[in-house]
C-alpha cells in the first residue's frame, strides 16, 4: 500500500467539526440531539451584506482579485480596525484571505524555520488549530496553561520563564475560546512589558470575537505602545456579522503583509471575489446588527450560566466575552463514574442526547486543573433550556 507522509498523519483537526459529524450521524439514525458544540452564530447574515454580494456578481465581480484583496475591502478594514482598536494602519499592511484561520499557518510559516527549534507559545486550553499548525510547520509547540485559579489568564511569571532565544511567536486569543475570558488592557500591558525584553518575538493576536465583550471594553495588544509593529492582528467577518460560510478574514502587519500575500498566491489565489464586496459592506455598514447579536448573546450567557450552576456537580464562572461557557465538572465526573470530561461528554451525547466539547478537544488537558465542558450558547434560549433539561435528567438518573 502506498504511504502518505508523517506530516499528513500527524495533522490535527478542529474537534468541534469532528463532534458535529458524529452528531449528524446520530441524527441520521433517528436520534434527537441538542448540540452545544459548534461556535457559529445562529443569526442570518444581514440583508444589506447579502445584497452587496448579489450586486457584485451582477456587476461581473466574479474573477480573480489581487491576492491581498480588493482595494474597497482593504480600505474598509483600515477604517474599521482604526475605529475599533484605536490604531493607525495603512492599506498596504492589510491582507485579506479565506477567513482568519489560514493566517495561523501563514504566521507560523513566516516567523519560524523548520528544524531550527523555533518555539511557539500558545494557550492551553485553546483553539486546537494552534498546536496542529505549530507541529505541521515544523516549529516546537509550547503550551502555556490557563488555570481557573488564575482566572484562565497566562501566569505572567510562567510566561516570562517560557521565553528564550528560540521563541519566535506568542499566540494570544481574547475573547478566548473556549473559556470566554477577556484580557483587559492593563493585563495586555504587562504582557507587552515582558515581551519588550525580546526583540525577535512576534505576537499573533487572534481577535474574531472582539465584538462580543460584555462587562468591559475590548482591547487589542496592537494598541499598546511599541506593539503594533510586532503584532499580527487577525480578525474576520465570520462571527461579527454571522458570515462563517462566506470565508473572508484579514491579517494586519506592515512587515509581513507582502509575505502573507505571496502565501495566498501560492494557495487560494484570493478570497472569493463577490464575498469580498460583502465583507466590505459589513465592515463599513451599520453596526446595529452586531449590537443586537451582542445583546442577545449576553442574555443567553446570563441564562445558561445561571442554569448550569443549578446542576449538581457543575460550577460555571461568568464568561466575559465570545459565546462559550466553560463549566467545571470534576464532581459530575465522579458522580457519573467516568475518569475525565471526555468520557463525560460521550455519556452526555449517547445517554442524554446532548453534544458538548471537553478539555481534550482544546489541547492536552492540564494536570490538577479540574475537568471542563464547553457549551456554545450561539443558539436560542429554547435550545439551551432543552439541552440543560436533558442533562438535569441524566444527573437525576445517576443519583
Amino acid at each position: 500500500m502506498i504511504k502518505i507522509s508523517e506530516r499528513a498523519n500527524s495533522l490535527g483537526t478542529e474537534n468541534a467539526f469532528v463532534v458535529l459529524a458524529e452528531v449528524e450521524k446520530l441524527r441520521a439514525s433517528g436520534r434527537n440531539i441538542v448540540s452545544f458544540c459548534i461556535g457559529q452564530p445562529d443569526f442570518p447574515t444581514p440583508e444589506y451584506i447579502c445584497n452587496a454580494a448579489t450586486q457584485a456578481m451582477a456587476d461581473g465581480h466574479t474573477g480573480y482579485t489581487p491576492s491581498a484583496g480588493i482595494a474597497p475591502l482593504r480600505k474598509a478594514v483600515v477604517d474599521y480596525v482604526s475605529r475599533t482598536r484605536q490604531i493607525e494602519i495603512s492599506e498596504d499592511a492589510v491582507v485579506c484571505g479565506c477567513g482568519a484561520k489560514p493566517f495561523i499557518a501563514y504566521s507560523i510559516q513566516a516567523v519560524t524555520d523548520r528544524d531550527l527549534g523555533h518555539e511557539v507559545i500558545y494557550p492551553s486550553p485553546g483553539f486546537a488549530i494552534y498546536e496542529s499548525q505549530v507541529r505541521a510547520q515544523g516549529a516546537v509547540p509550547v503550551p502555556l496553561g490557563l488555570r481557573e485559579s488564575n482566572n484562565f489568564h497566562f501566569d505572567l511569571q510562567e510566561l516570562a520563564d517560557s521565553l528564550n532565544d528560540r521563541t519566535r511567536l506568542v499566540i494570544l486569543n481574547s475573547p478566548h475560546n473556549p473559556t470566554g475570558v477577556v484580557y483587559e488592557k492593563a493585563y495586555l500591558q504587562e504582557i507587552a512589558d515582558i515581551l519588550s525584553e525580546w526583540e525577535n518575538i512576534w505576537v499573533f493576536s487572534d481577535e474574531p470575537y472582539h465584538a462580543f465583550v460584555y462587562d468591559c471594553e475590548f482591547a487589542s495588544i496592537a494598541s499598546i505602545d511599541k506593539m503594533l509593529d510586532r503584532t499580527i492582528l487577525v480578525d474576520s467577518v465570520s462571527k461579527t456579522w454571522s458570515m462563517t460560510g462566506w470565508r473572508v478574514g484579514f491579517a494586519i502587519n506592515q512587515t509581513l503583509a507582502s509575505v502573507f500575500s505571496r502565501m495566498i498566491t501560492n494557495t487560494d489565489s484570493c478570497a472569493p471575489h463577490p464575498n469580498q464586496y460583502a465583507a466590505a459592506a459589513a465592515l463599513s455598514g451599520s453596526n446595529q446588527s452586531v449590537l443586537t447579536m451582542r445583546d442577545e448573546f449576553q442574555k443567553r450567557r446570563d441564562h445558561i450560566v445561571a442554569d448550569l450552576n443549578t446542576l449538581k456537580g457543575v460550577e460555571c464562572p461568568l464568561p466575559g466575552g465570545a459565546f462559550y461557557a466553560w463549566a467545571e465538572v470534576s464532581e459530575l465526573c465522579e458522580l457519573a463514574g467516568v475518569s475525565d470530561s471526555g468520557e463525560l461528554a460521550e455519556q452526555l451525547l449517547h445517554k442524554a442526547g446532548v453534544a458538548v466539547l471537553a478539555d481534550a478537544h482544546f489541547g492536552t488537558p492540564l494536570a490538577n486543573a479540574g475537568q471542563h465542558l464547553r457549551f456554545s450558547y450561539a443558539c436560542p434560549i429554547e435550545q439551551i433550556d432543552s439541552g440543560l433539561s436533558r442533562i438535569r435528567e441524566y444527573i437525576q438518573q445517576l443519583s
